[in-house]
């Protein structure tokens, strides 16, 4: 048998009880040249297929956790009482032959008529012993003003809205009624989808539920509801009117909010609470738990803008409950590409089994009645509930109680642990910990400087600032290599750095010769960088625990894990023994766990992104073309710096590290080559460019003082139309023009077409303000008359440098009050919108600010109205933006949002001096 080199960790460091001067023994010469030390040297091979399974691990996880769909149920494997996705997709096919239903269309009304038959229907085919009744609802007008989210201090007015409510009880548990669970979805879409995924799905998903729970409900204890609404889509209003004017929302104590953001794949949980209770209900039977609360974090925090009818039935009934939404395909969101077509087998039963099971549990459940009236005290006590699915298996929830108590002892913990070591260590441990705390700062940098560099080229040299949206596995190669490859270097010139502080330190060991020195400051300073790694992640953990962020749980299990390994195979406690090499099955050991909980999730929130990118801008031309792909490669060199530190800290000592740059700069290179030679175009038909065409008839003096007609084309997607433009025709220039404000956001650089844009318009259909009466008292009030002649959708943006607050009239019925109404970037807005009846004369009364009005000089001089007035008129299309239409390339796609233009609007406003 081989006999192995002696450790060189059997030699104690004698340095602290002796000078460096003090002659070297015979015994102590004799005892340095027995030391062998092993080259500290690994395969470069070795460190190559780590980092490659690492890769394929991470991308096996995320596979598994997100794309592992259960097999579509038809009605005879899934019985009366179970759920059948094959029948689901019949009323998803049925909703999407009627082609886009926004309210005020007649496809809303064949819409309703469709869920109405279907409601009967199940009505007629439940059990004997149960009770459905149906609920036609009509809502005549109401109005809303939301305190967080994108609605956030804008007045929401809805009219003429009908809504299918659904309610199932047992018969012979009258008491049943008096508490029930909400489950809500949308009927209507916006104008440019046919909303096969937003929300068809989701109403297809309901149906099929409440025809299996209408087989069931004879063992209730509790009513279920399910809201088949209109009008989401502009403003949740559709919510708002039911939770406030139908008589069955008093008996609500938990709400369910079905949603895409997408189409197909698993709908996951993005929201829960704020009582733990539906989120703990679900964890404990459903089949196929898929939830994460990071989604939930983003959300409050604003990063990912959007709103959900869920944010009413929480912020205005106060109620808990959960809210789920699909999110594959990202980018057809509001697009031509949100259809049948793009729903992946699967989708529907993944969500569908899980609902049934869940609504089957908390039915039944005799705590219902208590969750809603907790509701304040679990806010006010922050009890609310964590929760993450493992590979969509199993779902961890705990209260956040217990989170802030295992966090804060790992923190004590570890602190303990590390106070321990340097106090042991003295100053050379506490400046090493200084200096490998130096390699990860570097690393950051470097990391995130070079990935940003990155991004911020690419529209000079593609077509499109987001050359990776028909091909993501594009960001691998433009991002996550220079972001790797800053990472590398950033901790390498810290390792360095280390390397020669630790020479010094060990030069003073005159027992060592000084290629054993050499070794062992390699392996003290690998050391240190894996050590700093945990660091970082107990900096994260400490913030996260102080600020009660759910997704501190991330850190936990990128701390423990390995910290773990590291105890049990490296660490020792002993000063005076030599450090050996890391070795590797501590790094197996130490990534398995954080590898397996958290690579589904941060994968999917950079495809999540990617998705996000194509409707980035909130004012088109009004932000760089390079921010959205240096916020995607920003967060790429955030994962990459957090999860890959432990691996980086082992490169140093290996021969990997030539092969590494050198295969991340191919990588880069190939990438950029790709994109500058534009084999893949950014923009297919299954990925478009979202775009509107708007018609529009501006009378605020903008082109002049008589009305003026133009196209307007411009794009919530980074990027020029020069190109497109010049396929198109039409007479378009394109330019950063003075921006044309559209009353909830404006356009900085678009294209404009005054050709043949007199036809298909009439001058009675311009909106009206006209002032009434304008009085100077003590304080000065004015009143104003606002027609909207046809249009049913309109938005009015008030000035609020100028007016302190306002009244809102309909019908002579006050339907907002003066309540202190604050104002966004000097603008207070109104959101109007209704069905075919909804009312189109209205009156606004001014409360005008004391002492600081302008005076007449400086009214002159501001270019800033008193009111701003957009009409939209829903399914109209003058000729020339229908021939613009006909004409767009099919990477194009119209894009409807509750904010955006139909295709043709007027614009008018009234002057501060009027």
């Amino acid at each position: 048998m081989r006999k192995r080199p002696q450790s060189s960790s059997i030699l104690p460091d004698t340095s602290a009880n002796k000078s460096s001067d003090t002659p070297e023994t015979d015994e102590e010469a004799k005892s340095s040249r027995s030391i062998q030390i092993k080259t500290p040297r690994r395969s470069g091979f070795t460190l190559l297929t780590l980092l490659g399974v690492i890769v394929y691990a991470s991308w096996a996880v995320y596979q598994y956790q997100y794309g592992s769909l259960p097999v579509p149920l038809t009605a005879e494997q899934a019985g009366k009482r179970g759920f059948s996705e094959v029948q689901a997709m019949k009323h998803v096919q049925e909703l999407t032959k009627l082609g886009p239903h926004p309210i005020g269309s007649d496809a809303i009304e064949l819409a309703l008529q469709y869920v109405l038959a279907a409601s009967e229907n199940i009505k007629k085919t439940a059990h004997w012993e149960v009770d459905v009744e149906v609920d036609f609802f009509h809502v005549n007008i109401g109005a809303t003003r939301l305190g967080s989210g994108m609605f956030m201090d804008r007045t929401i007015v809805y009219s003429d809205l009908n809504h299918i409510v659904l309610r199932i009880l047992p018969k012979y548990a009258p008491e049943a009624g008096e508490n029930a669970i909400l489950v809500s979805s949308h009927i209507d879409t916006v104008f440019s989808t046919e909303g096969a995924g937003d929300c068809s799905s989701c109403v297809a998903v309901m149906l099929e539920l409440a025809r299996g729970i209408s087989q069931w409900a004879h063992g209730f204890k509790n009513a279920v509801i399910f809201l088949f609404n209109t009008g989401e889509e502009e403003g949740l209003s559709g919510a708002h009117s039911f939770i406030t004017q139908h008589p069955w929302s008093s008996t609500i104590r938990m709400a369910i909010d079905l949603e895409a953001m997408g189409i197909g794949g698993k709908s996951s949980i993005f929201q829960a609470g704020p009582h733990p209770l539906a989120i703990e209900t679900f964890a404990s039977v459903a089949k196929y738990p898929s939830g994460n609360i990071i989604w939930q974090d983003l959300y409050a925090s604003g990063i990912i803008k959007s709103a959900t009818d869920f944010q009413v039935y929480r912020e205005v009934a106060g109620l808990s409950g959960l809210d789920f939404a699909y999110t594959d395909h990202g980018a057809v969101y509001h697009t031509k590409n949100d259809k049948l077509e793009l729903l992946k087998p699967g989708s529907l039963q993944h969500l569908g089994e899980n609902m049934l099971a869940f609504l089957l549990q908390i039915a039944k459940s005799s705590h219902l009645s208590k969750a809603n009236a907790m509701v304040e005290d679990i806010q006010s006590s922050h009890d609310t509930a964590v929760y993450y699915d493992i590979l969509g298996q199993y779902m961890v929830t705990y209260r956040q109680r217990f989170a802030n108590m295992l966090l804060s002892s790992v923190i004590i913990q570890s602190l303990m642990i590390w106070v321990t070591s340097l106090l042991m260590g003295g100053s050379t441990a506490a400046v090493s910990l200084a200096l490998s705390c130096l390699s990860i700062i570097l690393m950051w940098i470097f990391s995130l400087s070079f990935s940003a560099l990155s991004a911020s080229i690419l529209p000079l040299i593609s077509s499109s600032p987001l050359p990776y949206l028909s091909i993501p596995w594009l960001v691998v190669g433009l991002f996550a290599a220079p972001a790797f490859l800053g990472a590398l270097t950033g901790q390498h010139l810290g390792y360095l750095v280390l390397q020669r502080y630790l020479s010094d330190v060990y030069a003073k060991r005159k027992q060592l010769s000084p290629a054993i020195q050499a070794d062992l400051v390699k392996l003290e300073a690998e050391r240190w960088l894996f050590k700093a790694g945990s660091l970082q992640w107990l900096v994260l953990l400490i913030i996260g625990t102080y600020y009660k962020v759910g997704s501190s749980y991330i850190a936990l299990v990128w701390l423990v894990p390995p910290a773990f390994a590291y105890g049990l195979l490296e660490a020792t406690l002993t000063p005076g023994r030599l450090p050996k090499p890391l070795k590797l099955a501590t790094l197996w050991m130490g990534l398995a766990i954080p590898i397996l909980v958290s690579a589904g999730p941060f994968i999917k929130l950079v495809i999540t992104m990617i998705g996000l990118s194509v409707r980035f801008v909130r004012h088109p031309g009004g932000s760089p073309e390079w921010l959205p792909s240096v916020a995607l490669s920003v967060f790429i060199a955030i994962v990459i710096c957090l999860t890959l530190v432990y691996l980086l800290s082992y490169v140093h000592l290996s021969g990997a590290k030539t092969s590494m740059v050198l295969a991340t700069c191919i990588l880069f290179a190939l990438s950029l080559a790709v994109v500058f030679s534009g084999i893949t175009p950014p923009f297919t038909e299954e990925t478009a460019r979202v775009v509107n065409v708007v018609h529009v008839v501006d009378t605020t003096g903008r082109f002049g003082e008589k009305p003026s007609s133009y196209i307007s084309l411009f794009s919530f997607t980074p990027g020029v139309f020069t190109a497109e433009v010049e396929e198109i025709r039409e007479g378009f220039v394109c330019s950063r023009h003075k921006a044309i404000d559209y009353v909830t956001f404006s356009v900085s650089y678009g294209c404009l077409t005054f050709d043949e844009t007199e036809e298909g318009w009439d001058e009675s259909d311009i909106p009206t303000l006209k002032v009434v009466e304008d009085a100077n008292g003590d304080k000065r009030i004015t009143r104003v008359a606002i027609d909207t002649k046809r249009s049913i959708r309109w938005f009015l943006s008030i000035n609020t440098r100028e007016i302190e607050d306002f009244t809102f009239k309909v019908d002579s019925e006050e339907l907002v009050p003066a309540d202190g109404k604050r104002g966004i970037d000097g603008w207070h807005t109104i959101q109007a919108s209704g069905g075919k009846n909804a009312p189109t004369k209205f009156e606004l009364t001014l409360f005008w600010i004391q002492n600081s009005t302008l005076n007449s000089h400086e009214m002159l001089q501001s270019e800033r109205p008193l009111l701003n007035l957009r009409t939209d008129l829903p399914g109209v299309m003058t000729p020339k933006a229908e021939a613009v239409l006909q004409k767009l390339p099919p990477w194009f796609t119209l894009f409807g949002k509750s904010t955006s233009p139909h295709t043709h609007s007027f614009l008018s406003s009234l002057p501060v001096n009027f």
